[in-house]
């Protein structure tokens, strides 16, 4: 009688982590591609489970018995729109009103004065709230800009507010939010910022001149870029500390193409401006840097 030793799973065949789906190392290495290609994301295998955790709700969804089979999906002509829900689903939004507050001083005391006579004498002043998510940023920079210049609508100072995903961008644009989620405004800020939509008061809505003020727009930060004017200020906070560091170094210099001279680059707590674009800014804040002008 002849038998032959069943031969163990090589690394690549082991499940990279337990549960109700098989989820191997070549699974996730797909994902972790078409992640960095769509959307500049970089993903290491330490985030295998929270990959598995997310995406194991769209399998269900779609009555799919491994990660081999989705991959296959959204690899494929007819899985464009999971694709981009697998982009949705492996993106955090974790967002709030005045968030790094020290910016929002900056903002108010020195950066905005100057821009607001500018308007006020007829010139045209841009603001960027790059990934906005639900639009607590983008709102937030309304107010401070409100709150100096409670005519602001009226003039030629607007905010764009782009983010990958439409829908956060959704609801960014509705301007709806629980009264909870309103409690880190200010009290000034929050009386000229949001009026109550509910009989209970406890869903608020943005004011018509927040809306005035601010447009939403998807974008993704390492597609194409359509806007033809400069920016005043950018906010990009929080977002590329995903990126590998040479995608970083391309998203920092072309903001530089986009800014004035003399602009203002807000950046996350965990960022740094590198790279080409590193010679064209100076520190004028905690993650705040000054646009010096030329080209990276």
């Amino acid at each position: 009688m002849i038998t032959t030793e069943k031969r163990p799973p090589s690394q690549a065949e082991r499940p990279l982590v337990e549960g109700d789906f098989i989820f191997r190392t070549e699974d996730f290495n797909r994902i972790a591609a078409m992640l960095h290609a769509d959307a500049g994301i970089f993903l290491p295998e330490t985030k295998a489970t929270l990959v598995y955790s997310r995406l194991a709700k769209r399998l269900r969804s779609l009555g799919l018995q491994s990660f081999r089979d989705y991959c296959e999906l959204v690899a494929g002509q007819d899985g464009l729109e999971e694709r981009q829900k697998m982009l949705v689903s492996l993106t955090t939004n974790v967002t709030s009103f005045f968030r790094e507050p020290h910016h929002f001083d900056m903002l108010r005391t020195s950066v905005l004065p100057p821009l607001l006579a500018a308007a006020k004498a007829g010139k045209r002043v841009r603001l960027w709230s790059a990934a906005c998510s639900k639009g607590h940023e983008p709102y937030s920079m309304a107010m401070t800009i409100l709150a100096l210049m409670p005519d602001a609508a009226d003039h030629d100072i607007r905010i764009l507010a782009t983010d990958i995903d439409t829908e956060v961008l959704a609801e960014g644009q509705a301007g709806r939010y629980d009264e909870s989620l309103v409690q880190s405004v200010p009290p000034a800020e929050r009386r000229k910022g949001f009026l109550p939509m509910s009989s209970d008061g406890r869903i608020l809505t943005v004011t018509p001149d927040m809306r005035r003020l601010v447009s939403f727009r998807e974008l993704n930060l390492i597609g194409q870029w359509p806007m033809k004017g400069k920016f005043d200020v950018i906010f990009c906070r929080n977002v590329v500390i995903y990126f590998d560091d040479d995608t970083q170094a391309k998203v920092w210099s072309r903001f530089a193409t986009m800014m004035v001279p003399g602009g203002t680059l807000f950046i996350g707590h965990s960022e740094r401006v590198q790279g080409p674009a590193s010679n064209l800014f100076t520190t004028a804040g905690t993650t705040a840097y000054r646009f010096r002008g030329g080209k990276p």
